[in-house]
């Protein structure tokens, strides 16, 4: 039987004692008579009493694709009697996900459907106190609804009330210590405060509540070598920016955009570093990306002509030639020497 590497995170928050017993012996329930106990989760390991939650921070197991669709199907089905919450499931072969789903609650439960009517009001620009007035529902529904204060948190941080934003970003963390947005949403507001350092422990928080196959744990990543660059702290800014540029995106994934922008950022620290080889390298593959934000290409070819000298590389000229064609000044003086 061919088995394949399968990764369970995420929480489901039942409410009350009478909700988690009746959720409990469903699942028992449907293990041994639907699923043959077929399934890649223990019942012993992942349900909690004292919280009346299913809570997985982080499990990594092999399995076959059968055991897989049947744990991920006895997900969906216990989350419809959830209040709040969100689960994750990857089945991934040598770093291919071939299935992956998101399972968190539908039901009409007043609780429920206020905080998804209040997330999708969180996307819109203009909508903030639509947004703050269902999440605020959802909360006095079910006070310990750890997703829809960190929501709240967002808007609170777009609506520039950060102390707010912090209250909120706490309460959720406090709720649900693995919930990765909640230290995203608390670092980025540290760092409008001047917390850097603060921020980046915030942003460690989030790498380690994360895995690698979730576009927020390289967000993560990107942001914590962006802070540490503001406290001048170029070894560390480097090692995060280096494991960003070696991860290849989709089109689809939002780090995408971003990937030439590190590439550039790490090819500067490369070239400051005396690293001059491997900085050529860096602005070459910045350059063979089509697309990516927040570089301009002159400085692109500036910089690779830069490295490519100090590197004792030919043609570095035609770089600097090209980088004048795009309007560098510094580019033209260069050439002039």
């Amino acid at each position: 039987m061919t088995t394949y590497k399968s990764i369970f995170k995420g929480r489901l928050e039942f409410g009350s004692v009478k909700s988690y017993d009746k959720v409990l012996k469903m699942f028992h329930h449907r293990v041994e008579n639907y699923y043959k106990s077929d399934i890649l989760l223990n019942e012993e390991e992942i349900f909690d009493e004292s919280t009346t939650c299913l809570n997985v921070p982080r499990f990594i197991t092999q399995g076959s694709e059968k055991s897989w669709k049947n744990t991920y199907s006895l997900l969906e089905y216990i989350a419809q009697f959830a209040v709040a919450g969100e689960f994750g499931a990857w089945m991934t072969n040598e770093g291919k996900i071939l299935h992956h789903g998101i399972v968190e609650p539908k039901s009409d439960r007043a609780a429920v459907q206020a905080y998804l009517r209040g997330r999708e009001l969180v996307k819109e620009e203009g909508k903030e106190d639509e947004a703050m007035f269902a999440l605020n529902q959802a909360i006095a529904k079910y006070e310990r609804h750890a997703n829809a204060y960190e929501r709240r948190g967002h808007i609170n941080y777009r609506l520039r009330n950060y102390e707010d934003a912090l209250y909120d970003f706490n309460k959720s963390i406090d709720l649900a210590a693995g919930n990765t947005e909640a230290y995203l949403g608390r670092a980025n507001t540290k760092m409008i405060l001047k917390d850097t350092e603060g921020a980046i422990s915030d942003f460690d928080l989030a790498i380690k509540s994360s895995i690698p196959l979730q576009p927020t744990y390289w967000l993560a990543r990107r942001l914590k070598g962006n802070a540490h660059l503001l406290l001048d702290d170029k070894q560390s800014a480097m090692a995060e920016m280096r494991l960003f540029s070696l991860r290849k995106f989709k089109k689809d994934n939002p780090n995408f955009e971003w990937s030439r922008s590190v590439l550039f950022k790490y090819g500067t620290l490369l070239f400051e570093t005396e690293s001059f080889l491997e900085a050529y390298e860096a602005f070459n593959r910045a350059i063979s990306m089509e697309e990516g934000r927040d570089v301009k290409e002159a400085q692109l070819y500036l910089y690779r002509g830069k490295s490519a000298q100090k590197a004792k590389k030919k043609a570095f000229k035609k770089d600097w030639q090209k980088a004048m064609e795009l309007g560098s000044k510094e580019a033209k003086k260069l050439l002039k020497l």
